[in-house]
């Protein structure tokens, strides 16, 4: 697999995480467990979440494949890449019908002009 391929598929793997890590903050039993006060009792109800327990599962995944990108590429040349995070970030969150809006599509733009820049160097 080349290095490239392998740093998309880190970075997907970070987009996943957020939208589980989201998924599972937003469920009504960790939201009923934040609206109370602050106990090991939250706690549990935060981390035993099957999407939080999988958001972080995918960032350890993510993180391990990206160690391998980082033993083939200079960091400066790898860490750009991660830009494009936000790309994929905003094509799921448009998917499921959050709201995008002129100024953030701008942004992501402008993050893939800096990305393609770098890559180019």
């Amino acid at each position: 697999m080349s290095t490239l391929v392998t740093a998309v598929f880190s970075i997907l793997l970070s987009v996943a995480a957020q939208f589980s890590l989201k998924a599972g903050m937003s469920s009504d039993a960790v939201r009923l467990a934040l609206a109370q006060p602050l106990s090991l009792r939250t706690a549990v109800a935060v981390f035993s979440n099957g999407h939080v327990l999988g958001g972080f599962v995918l960032y350890g995944m993510g993180a391990i494949v990206w160690l391998g990108v980082l033993s083939k590429w200079e960091v400066s040349k790898a860490y750009p890449l991660v830009g494009l995070g936000f790309v994929f970030t905003v094509l799921v969150g448009f998917m499921l019908n959050e709201q995008i809006g002129l100024l953030r599509l701008a942004g992501v733009c402008f993050i893939c002009a800096g990305v393609f820049m770098v890559g180019k160097s």
